[in-house]
């Protein structure tokens, strides 16, 4: 007869497990001898060495009692359903770890890889890391509230990221941001910027320039995250809408005439940029 130490230390498991298995109605317990210990039998060694090999092999421990009593059939039914279950868990540990993988880097958390892709796109372009970081925020509401258009918004982005203009316009963009609002060349970036907007519009149709359709309630917050990333770009907002564009989101022609008047001298600007005289 053993008592639980000896019992624990030939099937290699420590007192601790053996008491474990006892509470779970694993391995009987065995009543107490006269002394008050518990003695084992060396039939209670083979069942433990079984006990330990089944949950050592990551059979859950609420199913090892099904195998211990299973004939040879059913206990090879229940070994390959348990390894189907574990071959799951396994598939979503490595989809668990791709994820962290990719947590590497700052854009992959919650962007569906072809948003990193464009982001990626428009930094090796040169574009300000401010505006990338903006377009980064932006996406990120917008892919999970509408995941099922992401794959066409990127199809139309990484379209426009080919044309000069709109690359153009993202590098003044950028330029304009490093202005305080009282600075006077920010009057002459947002000339620019409103004579890019106005001719890639004129030449491709209004669409092109807001082609998202964005429900206001994205568009707001959107518009309050680049604001809050870029403090300099409401007063270039405000700049814009003198000169015929609102929103920083959802760009929308407006009559200049709403905001206050522009200067001959910024006319002349928005006139050069366009070619004419």
């Amino acid at each position: 007869m053993l008592t639980i130490g000896e019992l624990a230390s030939y099937a290699g498991v420590t007192v601790r497990a053996v008491r474990h298995y006892h509470a779970k109605e694993l391995l009987p317990e065995p009543e107490r001898d006269p002394s008050g210990y518990r003695r084992y039998s060396a039939g209670a060694v083979v069942e433990l060495i079984k006990i330990r090999t089944l949950a050592g092999a990551g059979v859950p421990l609420a199913r090892v009692r099904e195998l211990l009593q299973a004939d040879e059939a059913e206990f090879a039914a229940a070994v390959a359903d348990i390894d189907k279950q574990l071959r799951a868990e396994i598939r979503e540990r490595q989809r668990h770890r791709e994820r962290i993988a990719r947590l590497a880097s700052g854009d992959n958390l919650a962007l569906p890889p072809e948003v990193v892709k464009y982001l990626d796109r428009l930094r090796a372009l040169g574009v300000d890391e401010r505006i990338v970081q903006v377009e980064r925020d932006g996406w990120i509401p917008l892919a999970a509230h509408s995941p099922e258009r992401v794959p066409e918004w990127m199809a139309r982005k990484r379209e426009q990221i080919t044309d000069p203009q709109l690359i153009g316009f993202y590098l003044t963009l950028g330029q304009a941001l490093d202005r305080t609002d009282d600075d006077p060349q920010l009057v002459e970036l947002a000339d620019e910027l409103a004579a890019y907007i106005t001719q890639i519009a004129d030449e491709q149709g209004e669409d092109y320039i807001d082609d998202t359709d964005i429900e206001p309630p994205l568009v707001k917050l959107m518009d309050t995250l680049a604001f809050d990333t870029a403090p300099s770009a409401r007063r270039l907002i405000e700049l814009l809408k003198k000169r015929g564009w609102t929103g920083w989101t959802k760009l929308e022609r407006v009559n200049p005439t709403q905001g206050a008047a522009r200067t001959p001298q910024e006319g002349t600007a928005v006139q050069r940029f366009r070619g004419e005289q």
